[in-house]
């Protein structure tokens, strides 16, 4: 056995956002954590986050109303339990962020109090949003990241790809084996290495990279989704695939969002002709849930034959735009538009995934000792449409309530056997790395065409006819080739697009995300959708 390839720790967490960092945090007083990142520690969907977090914070509102907004814009198939338990505990989990040094904006009141600056978005009935000026991601992950690289309990391995979890008796049929560790891709050495751990946190984020067009980073390929369920983990609600209606519709910035706080400070939307079009769509206009602004902007945009349309917030003062969104402000101008003076166009495109591996109350999956946290897990929360700022939210709820069962059972574990290593004694290179990008570029174009804003069972069942022809080219390719980040990621992708038309067709109505041609009325009775493998 090559002592460089096998590695032992207690919990080993795969990904390096706020769920994956916030959990790391709280574990290491007590053990050894290792964190694995698929690119630089920063890079992932959490860095990008410009809105902010939902919070209950002023006396005026309340953790009903938190609540009752949520229910609303999951178009009637939350959880409550769930949507309960984090609203509920978000005040303390936002506080622990604010103990270890996030900075939120502030503002002086007409008594001379400094308090905390809320903002509004789409769906909430109150101000609850804490940000920082418009980079609240950024803010908090680099803090979290800072006190990661410090803490001598924390290890981390940057540009390894998780390949595959490890199950105790992986050849049993039940698949309720406990977690004992994972295969892992050393990007730098180009070698597959053995991590062994007694549990393992998937913080993966989201699969919108499934997409042609999405205001996601790369690494958003399902990475934990695919896992979880090769493992034998139910997934759920993957039809429910959130559009973010305002991504920058320009050839040098194509996945640039343009954040729904633009919208709560008073932004339009509007046509080319500089008329506004969403009071006609709903009473709530610019500020209706993401479901309901991304399919009015997609209507008009087909309607029109227009190739985007536009946010305008120039009719508010430019002091008051560059404070309140100062990085948005200094990218346009790169580009030649001026957010104080400019109609800015825009398009919707793939932005979160509201589904994922299913999870209880502590975070953990089917498998114990196998937890889910984030992006990459279905909680309840979300339902058929997340409310704006509820995803750094669930990140740091369920970091916590994850690290709360972690410390509590992880000593009640037996030991970790010692495991093999990888085998690829009988692979080899391949000179043919044209043929994933044409499979990752195809992948992309009929997911957007077939599984986008506006389905129909025909298109469906036409992506998952090519969904089952390129899984059996990558499965070839995968047995006989060395494996490479690409390949992993489109690996992965496709199986979660597998995963996302399936739940997709099995719903026999529009609601919320999903909107068929086929069903376009809404079942008085629903619920999630569950796929089992």
């Amino acid at each position: 056995m090559n002592a460089s390839t096998q590695h032992y720790t207690d919990i080993l967490i795969i990904g390096s956002g706020v769920a994956g960092l916030s959990a790391a945090l709280r574990l290491a007083p007590f053990h050894q954590v290792t964190i694995l990142s698929k690119s630089n520690l920063t890079e992932g969907a959490s860095y990008y986050a410009q809105g902010g977090i939902a919070a209950v914070f002023d006396d005026t509102d309340s953790i009903e109303s938190h609540v009752d907004d949520t229910l609303i814009a999951g178009a009637g198939i939350c959880e409550k339990q769930s949507v309960e338990f984090i609203a509920s505990n978000a005040k303390h989990c936002v506080q622990w962020l604010i103990d270890q040094g996030v900075l939120f904006d502030t503002e002086v009141t007409e008594t001379g109090e400094t308090q905390y600056h809320l903002t509004r978005e789409g769906g909430h009935s109150h101000r609850r949003i804490l940000h920082h000026a418009d980079a609240t991601g950024k803010e908090v992950e680099t803090t979290l990241v800072d006190l990661a690289f410090s803490h001598p309990n924390i290890h981390i391995k940057e540009r390894y790809n998780a390949v595959d979890l490890i199950l105790e008796d992986k050849n049993q049929s039940s698949g309720h084996s406990r977690i004992v560790g994972a295969y892992v891709w050393n990007r730098q050495k180009e070698q597959v290495e053995t991590i062994r751990a007694k549990t393992i946190v998937l913080a993966t984020g989201g699969a919108a990279k499934v997409y042609q067009y999405t205001t996601n980073p790369d690494i958003s390929s399902g990475d934990g989704i695919a896992m979880a369920w090769r493992a034998g983990c139910r997934v759920a609600n993957l039809e429910f695939n959130q559009f973010h209606p305002t991504c920058l519709f320009h050839p040098q910035a194509r996945n640039f969002l343009l954040t729904e706080a633009l919208r709560g400070e008073g932004a339009y939307l509007k046509r080319p002709d500089g008329s506004r079009f969403m009071p006609d769509y709903d009473e709530r206009g610019e500020l209706a849930p993401r479901d309901i602004v991304a399919r009015a902007i997609d209507h008009e945009m087909k309607r029109l034959g227009a190739d985007c349309m536009y946010l305008d917030i120039s009719h508010k003062s430019p002091e008051f735009i560059k404070h309140h969104f100062p990085t948005i402000y200094a990218k346009l101008i790169t580009l030649g538009l001026d957010l104080t003076k400019d109609p800015i166009p825009i398009v919707p495109a793939a932005h979160y995934t509201c589904g994922g591996v299913m999870v209880d109350q502590t975070g953990m999956t089917d498998i114990p000792n196998l937890y889910a946290i984030g992006e990459v897990s279905y909680t309840g929360l979300h339902g058929a449409n997340r409310m704006a700022s509820n995803s750094l939210l669930e990140c740091l709820v369920y970091g916590w309530a994850a690290a709360e069962n972690i410390i509590q059972t992880i000593d009640k574990i037996p030991d970790v056997p010692q495991l093999d290593d990888w085998d690829e004694s009988r692979v080899h290179n391949s000179d043919e790395q044209v043929v994933i990008q044409h499979n990752w570029h195809e992948l992309r174009l009929f997911m957007w065409d077939y599984m986008g804003i506006v389905r129909s069972t025909k298109r469906l069942e036409r992506a998952l006819r090519r969904i089952h022809l390129l899984q059996q080219e990558i499965h070839d390719y995968y047995a006989n080739f060395r494996i490479s980040n690409n390949l992993l990621e489109l690996r992965n992708l496709v199986q979660v697009a597998e995963l996302m038309v399936r739940c997709a067709l099995e719903r026999k109505e529009s609601r919320g995300l999903h909107y068929t041609l086929d069903y376009p009325e809404q079942l008085e009775k629903s619920g999630p959708t569950i796929l089992t493998r």
